[in-house]
């Protein structure tokens, strides 16, 4: 079986300036992804898309493969990333003249992952026979108990139950997708719904594992977290 690793790495992010090149301790913060993904040593190749030569370039000092620079409809602000994935998937079986069966999305954004949760994840999906499967941690907030919307003129919770729930022990159990490691078969990711199945599965990570860097905030946390560990 042969699997590619994909990481999406866009030159104009919005809500952190140049992020994915940002300097994390000392190095890229995408160094900190390809770096996880080799050491893993599950992958037959690691392929970077990103619209940026010198996002292009970092990946390829620090071991991906880079094959073409994105296209601008797939480097706007409202390109759906899964399109990227298969755009990239359809690039590195042309280029490697191979079939890739199973495909594993590492976000650069996502740098507190371990390569154990690489690696335990994807066990997880072949022992399963999962049509893929996704990484969460434990929702901070219940849809059930304390999350409302304004809906048909009033606030309300945004999810009804049978049951009357006075605290947060008695809702029902929920995740956050946290945006850290997506796997797909081949089949799946080009089917009509490649996210949720009847044989989804999913790989929980500790919150201190989970911070994905969309804010500065979100930066100075995954600094801290980073120290922490060092620091262990």
């Amino acid at each position: 079986m042969s699997i590619l690793c994909t990481i999406c790495a866009r030159g104009n992010s919005k809500g952190l300036k140049n992020k994915n090149i940002k300097n994390l301790n000392g190095k890229p913060l995408i160094f900190y992804t390809i770096d996880q993904a080799i050491k893993s040593k599950i992958f037959d190749k690691i392929v970077v898309s990103t619209d940026s030569e010198k996002i292009r370039n970092l990946a390829v000092k620090f071991g991906a493969i880079s094959i073409s620079l994105r296209s601008k409809s797939l480097a706007n602000d409202t390109a759906p990333k899964i399109n990227v994935i298969k755009n990239l998937h359809h690039e590195s079986e042309d280029y490697f003249n191979k079939n890739f069966e199973y495909i594993v999305d590492l976000d650069v954004t996502s740098p507190l992952r371990n390569v154990n949760d690489i690696r335990l994840s994807y066990k997880s999906f072949i022992k399963n026979k999962s049509d893929n499967l996704f990484s969460v941690s434990d929702a901070k907030k219940n849809p059930y108990f304390n999350m409302v919307e304004f809906k048909n003129g009033k606030i309300q919770k945004v999810k009804s139950h049978k049951k009357i729930i006075n605290s947060r022990q008695q809702a029902p159990l929920v995740y956050e997708m946290n945006a850290s490691i997506y796997i797909w078969n081949k089949k799946t990711l080009f089917s009509k719904n490649p996210l949720f199945r009847k044989n989804t599965f999913l790989y929980n990570m500790p919150y201190n594992r989970s911070i994905d860097i969309d804010t500065p905030d979100d930066w100075e946390l995954v600094k801290y977290y980073m120290k922490k560990n060092d620091d262990i």
